[in-house]
């Protein structure tokens, strides 16, 4: 077990104290659930002492989590506790019922916590400790025992506390940099004193929780496992009081990626932990940061142009690990105004363009242009591009009037009017399921190209109630392979995206199918005489 680190979670005890992170006892149950199958080592169910609903939502997770079925191995379900006989007693009141149940009792060593908040002596801490950890071990088999504010207590005084809970009976110690005050090295020497001058300290294993109040919580916590701790304690997305708590994410994924370097492993699914985020984000309400590492959506993302040409030749040039590790979809190459061409030509090869030299110099410059105007390139902003520069057809079919009856009284009914290439207005009627569909049905009436529509995505594109709705969609041959126009088979070497926007989200509907088929006409060749040349850059 000397290369194994446990990873303690206190996501619903510590993390719950981030202000305004408070669960319901069915959202820290689900959570609970979802921390057993990450596989994560002890969970501190949370602070029984702290109210009568505290108490049961822990006790409950101790009969439900804390209890494995198929004959799997449950995870330790440990209450916190201060250094009191009551505190002591009603977490394990709560904890009992689990298969491995610990209670975590903790006694502040610090000379600025034992003067002006204990108002105790040292010699009394040190009985206290005594009395504690002793009255812990009576009821339990597994104490642990922190420190607490070990970061900033005389290392000699720790080691004589230390030294009376290991006489008392604790199983784990666990050292705290309670206000996130020390650094890497300094971390690392303190752990080191510990492991080397504490007598006993062969018997426990030594755990470790950083604060992050200087930005240094994972870094000590890797400090202090390096140093000889074995266990990790930590929280998801890395929430907590004040800064924060070290967050599992990055210490499970630093011992991973970096393996040869630590030698140690943990028992985590990796492939779970991107959803355990956004599971807890839902669940308290903060928000993860973008550029949050591992988990923040922009962990794998990358617009600079040099960034993303590195990654279109090789993966590794810029990530150092594949986002599938920890559960994320994919790698995101987000086209920007930092963005180069190789990451134009590959989304338009990804949208079914394949463009010549000359066509993608053209359109990089127009993308460049309009880069400067906008954060985030849309896919249906390239549509629009590639249709405007390379092909610029004028619309064989354009929408000249339509309505439509919906609701729960009748069948969705719509009628088109279409103004058709010799100008002549084409007006035909459709029932569907829906609004939409009666609309691309009255549509499919008019125009002979059978089609089938592969994608249909909806969304605002401003704000308010006259908010302007923007529609995307993608059609294909209704073979799969051909498309059949005006009784002529021709075959269809990509799909067809159109683009349409208004007020009305169903006349944006419309709009965008009437895009979508207008280009597959073009590409027929039977409206030849409709396109005009391109426009150089």
């Amino acid at each position: 077990m000397e290369s194994y680190v446990r990873i303690f979670d206190t996501t619903l005890r510590d993390g719950e104290q981030s202000p305004g992170a408070t669960m319901t006892s069915a959202e820290k149950l689900e959570l609970a659930r979802a921390l057993a199958r990450l596989g994560v080592d002890v969970i501190e169910a949370g602070f029984p002492a702290a109210s009568p609903d505290d108490l049961e939502a822990v006790r409950r997770i101790a009969v439900e989590v804390g209890n494995a079925a198929d004959g799997g191995r449950a995870p330790i379900i440990c209450g916190l506790a201060r250094a009191s006989q009551n505190d002591i007693e009603k977490a394990w009141q709560a904890v009992r019922y689990a298969a491995r149940p610990r209670i975590h009792t903790f006694l502040a060593t610090s000379p600025i916590h034992m003067e002006y908040k204990l108002k105790m002596s040292p010699e009394e801490v040190v009985s206290r400790v005594k009395d504690m950890v002793a009255l812990a071990t009576s009821l339990c088999q597994d104490v642990e025992f922190s420190p607490e504010d070990a970061g900033r207590s005389d290392p000699e005084f720790l080691y004589r506390v230390l030294e009376e809970a290991i006489k008392s009976g604790a199983t784990t110690l666990n050292i705290p940099d309670t206000v996130g005050y020390t650094i890497p090295e300094e971390f690392n020497k303190l752990i080191s004193g510990i492991i080397q001058n504490t007598p006993g300290i062969d018997k426990c294993i030594v755990s470790v929780h950083c604060h992050n109040d200087l930005g240094l919580a994972t870094a000590n916590t890797l400090a202090g496992i390096a140093a000889g701790a074995r266990q990790a304690e930590v929280t998801i997305n890395g929430i907590g009081e004040r800064a924060g708590n070290t967050s599992l994410e990055e210490v499970v994924m630093a011992l991973e990626t970096r393996k040869p370097i630590f030698g140690l492993h943990t028992g985590i699914d990796t492939t779970q932990i991107v959803r355990l985020s956004k599971m807890v984000s839902n669940y308290t309400g903060i928000v993860v940061q973008p550029n949050k590492a591992i988990v923040g959506a922009n962990a794998f993302a990358h617009e600079a142009g040099i960034h993303q040409d590195g990654m279109l030749k090789h993966q590794q040039t810029y990530e150092i690990m594949r986002p599938e590790m920890v559960g994320a979809s994919h790698t995101k190459l987000v086209l920007g105004k930092h963005s180069g061409r190789n990451a134009l030509k590959n989304r338009m090869q990804d949208l079914g363009y394949n463009l010549s030299v000359e066509e993608l110099d053209k359109l990089f410059a127009r993308f460049k242009l309009l880069a400067d105007k906008k954060k985030t390139i849309t896919d249906a902003d390239l549509e629009a591009l590639v249709s405007d520069e390379l092909y610029q057809p004028r619309e064989i079919f354009t929408l000249d009037g339509l309505q439509v009856a919906c609701g729960t009284m009748g069948m969705p009914t719509a009628t088109v009017r279409l103004r058709g290439p010799d100008g002549e207005l084409h007006v035909k009627a459709a029932v569907g399921t829906g609004p939409v569909d009666a609309v691309y049905k009255a549509i499919d009436l008019v125009i002979d190209a059978p089609a089938i529509l592969t994608e249909f995505s909806i969304h605002a594109i401003t704000e308010g109630i006259d908010a302007l709705g923007e529609v995307t969609v993608r059609i294909a041959g209704s073979d799969g392979e051909h498309v059949l126009h005006a009784m002529q088979e021709v075959e269809s070497p990509r799909s067809y995206g159109g683009y349409g926007a208004d007020t009305d989200i169903i006349v944006a509907s419309a709009k965008a199918y009437l895009s979508a088929l207008n280009k597959l006409l073009v590409a027929s060749g039977k409206f030849d005489e409709v396109v005009s040349e391109p426009v150089a850059a």
